[in-house]
């Protein structure tokens, strides 16, 4: 008996017998389980009473679902570097096996904060998973970390000059109209500067968008190449008069 001050004593519970079942626990009580604790014991050892007296444990099917994971990042290029493309996450999800009632309530894992300063080189690091608190090994998750990885270039600034095409003139009117080009600026990786050229812009002024007090159209860019950033245009007004 004295053993008891200093160690708790452990039961088992034989989820067999003396157990209720509904849909989402199995319910263990004293009225069914007290003869059965009673052999567990020594008979020099009397159980008078035991608190709680039901226990209850959760049941669930096991359930495995797919989540994208999410960067958590904070990051600082260089003067003139920048991202060439999208950051990689290698892998960008991974698999929550457990409990279908736990499971169903993770939509995405973030990343632990990924801090990088100063960057101008390309990126290639290793990052932990911030994962839910899993006190009872409840959850298993196919992931601990994963890689980052991205393309790091020098991007510089970029002008050409690209004709304006005016569209959906009707056939009974001319029109002139000023100027006919248009510079653009934009922003492209020193390694593309040379490959983008003005054939891969083209800038229209629609008329069907003017009324009959405008005196002017206005032009947009409804072509660029997927190389240039930040493409904008000298002008946002064409001055246009009707040919009688």
């Amino acid at each position: 008996m004295l053993k008891y001050y200093f160690e708790k004593p452990k039961i088992n519970i034989d989820f067999s017998q003396n157990i209720e079942v509904s849909k989402d626990f199995y319910i263990w009580n004293t009225y069914q389980g007290f003869s059965d604790l009673n052999t567990q014991f020594n008979k020099d050892i009397e159980i008078v009473s035991i608190i709680p007296d039901t226990l209850k444990f959760r049941y669930d099917i096991n359930a495995i679902k797919k989540v994208p994971i999410k960067l958590n990042s904070k990051l600082s290029f260089s003067l003139g570097f920048d991202l060439l493309d999208s950051i990689r996450l290698e892998p960008d999800s991974i698999k929550i096996i457990g409990p279908k009632i736990l499971v169903s309530e993770l939509n995405y894992i973030e990343t632990d904060i990924f801090i990088l300063n100063d960057i101008k080189t390309n990126i290639d690091k290793s990052i932990s998973l911030n994962l839910p608190t899993n006190k009872n090994k409840n959850l298993n998750f196919s992931e601990d970390h994963i890689k980052i990885k991205a393309e790091v270039d020098k991007f510089t600034e970029g002008h050409l000059k690209i004709p304006v095409t005016v569209i959906n003139i009707p056939d009974s009117l001319k029109i002139k109209y000023f100027p006919k080009k248009l510079y653009v600026t934009y922003y492209t990786s020193l390694s593309n500067y040379n490959q983008i050229k003005a054939n891969d812009f083209v800038i229209t002024c629609d008329y069907n968008n003017i009324d009959s007090t405008s005196e002017f159209l206005k032009p947009q860019i409804v072509k660029q190449p997927k190389e240039a950033r930040n493409v904008k245009l000298s002008q946002e007004q064409i001055e246009f008069i009707i040919i009688e």
